[in-house]
């Protein structure tokens, strides 16, 4: 392979790469604004709905026999009402004081309180279901979006550090000045980047 066909083989996989990756570029440089400038979207509030229902006597009896409340008590109640989220692990289990269960799930679309009484079966729901601000602001962190949407964060980012890498490489084919100017901006902006971590970031 020449130097040209070596050359010309990098634009045709930047193009592919930057076909694959424009949408997610321009969530995530979407939301990445959002999420710096929360007063934009400042008038979205959360959705709160209200529950009170009793669980039955098999339900209480198997609640009462577990040592592992969490799952057993999200799955009754999501039987009534569609709860918000999840408690993130499975070996995270309830808070238990005397005969009442506390418990709280959280996720990209919002998240639930869950307060049940072992000796009564009452059980209290609050679900709250996130604005859509705060949703794209979940999903930008991924933190609490799960599994699926964790993978393909990573994969995007593998496909868009891809992507600048033979972007750069494009970069080095040109000669003479035009060279010259994409290597002085490449280190304008780290030193510039690095200026800002210096003394813009406390």
């Amino acid at each position: 392979m020449t130097k040209n066909d070596f050359f010309r083989y990098c634009r045709l996989l930047h193009g592919w790469l930057s076909a694959f990756a424009f949408i997610a570029l321009c969530f995530f440089s979407l939301t990445g604004l959002l999420l710096n400038h929360p007063e934009w979207l400042s008038g979205s509030t959360r959705e709160v709905d209200k529950h009170n229902f009793s669980l039955s006597e098999s339900e209480l009896e198997q609640l009462r026999a577990t040592d592992k409340l969490s799952p057993m008590l999200i799955e009754f109640a999501n039987r009534r009402v569609a709860l918000k989220g999840s408690t993130g692990k499975d070996d995270v289990d309830a808070d238990v004081v005397g005969d009442e269960v506390f418990l709280r799930t959280q996720g990209v679309r919002g998240e639930s309180f869950l307060r049940a009484n072992l000796r009564s079966g009452a059980i209290e729901v609050t679900v709250e279901t996130a604005p859509t601000l705060s949703v794209l602001n979940e999903l930008h962190r991924a933190e609490r979006a799960g599994n699926g949407w964790r993978l393909a964060v990573d994969v995007i980012a593998i496909v868009l550090v891809a992507m600048s890498l033979v972007g750069y490489i494009i970069f080095l084919s040109m000669r003479g000045a035009r060279l010259r100017t994409a290597v002085g901006l490449t280190l304008g902006s780290t030193l510039g980047l690095f200026l800002i971590f210096v003394y813009a970031v406390s």
